[in-house]
């Protein structure tokens, strides 16, 4: 496989239960198939420590504006986003196998960022409370109170219609 960054040849390299492909003289990044990431993202997953010092060309100079191509998948450019609600990393992901494009520092960065997965989701969920818990307030009012007019006019209805009125039983009504 092509190292999407530089175009150099990776190479295999094994961390505790994974084989992750490193660009190892080129840029120094790491390629993880899908759910390979997970098992070294923390600092107490000790399998992760062995890529934390890959070898780096220092000449190489990495253009981290342009979009990437997956090494696996030929012609798909993968999505650049947060790995986490803190934003202090961007990560390359593929749309088509879901592997993980790191560039050199970065997996430190991000086993600095939480000690714990339960950690993790705790920041998330602090996170998405911080930005929707206004919105979602303002929508479950409006509910209310689209549920109480719908109530208001249930009661008109029934005044209107009086329960022991039922169609087709009556000698008096319109049916």
């Amino acid at each position: 496989m092509k190292c999407p960054a530089c175009e150099n040849e990776l190479s295999k390299m094994i961390a505790g239960e994974i084989t992750v492909d490193v660009c190892k003289g080129g840029c120094g990044g790491i390629w993880f198939d899908r759910f390979e990431l997970k098992k070294v993202d923390e600092p107490c997953e000790s399998a992760g420590e062995v890529l934390l010092d890959i070898t780096k060309n220092e000449k190489i100079v990495i253009d981290q504006t342009k979009r990437r191509r997956c090494p696996k998948c030929t012609g798909l450019i993968m999505m650049r986003h947060f790995i986490s609600v803190k934003k202090r990393v961007t990560v390359d992901e593929c749309p088509g196998c879901g592997g993980y494009w790191l560039d050199v520092g970065e997996l430190g960065t991000i086993r600095k960022e939480f000690n714990t997965e339960e950690e993790r989701r705790r920041a998330a969920e602090a996170y998405f409370s911080e930005v929707f818990d206004t919105q979602l307030a303002a929508m479950r009012a409006q509910s209310q109170e689209h549920a109480e007019r719908a109530r208001m006019i249930a009661r008109i209805f029934r005044f209107l219609c009086p329960s022991y009125y039922l169609p087709g039983k009556q000698d008096w009504g319109a049916f």
